[in-house]
């Protein structure tokens, strides 16, 4: 049986990946399939770069895996089920009235 904090462990690191638009990008692009860097930088349309640090990002959080593919490396996903839980959550997400927001939307910039 996992620990309360090895669950909040797993679920802020998931939070940590999913803070960032471009994150977000980089985890829906290669639940469809994996991708090399310069193609991933070209599809998401953002220099190599930044996007060698978006996937240093993932891939400490656990979320990505780099596959050596002769002299190249190729990026997944670490696990098919967090393409799932992607579309589970994104899913869920839409399901929720938009109309609702948090009273303090307004005055702090959140929950838009």
């Amino acid at each position: 049986m996992l620990s309360l904090a090895t669950d909040l462990d797993a679920l802020t690191r998931f939070g940590r990946a999913l803070a960032d638009p471009i994150r977000c990008r980089i985890l829906l692009t290669l639940r469809e399939d994996p991708a090399h860097p310069a193609a991933l930088a070209d599809l998401l349309e953002i220099s190599r770069t930044r996007l060698s640090n978006h996937l240093a990002c993932l891939r400490d959080c656990g979320l990505v895996v780099a596959v050596p593919v002769g002299r190249r490396t190729r990026y997944e996903l670490a696990d098919e089920r967090l393409g799932h839980a992607l579309d589970d959550l994104r899913t869920a997400v839409l399901a929720v009235e938009t109309d609702r927001t948090c009273a303090d939307a307004e005055t702090k910039d959140c929950c838009r």
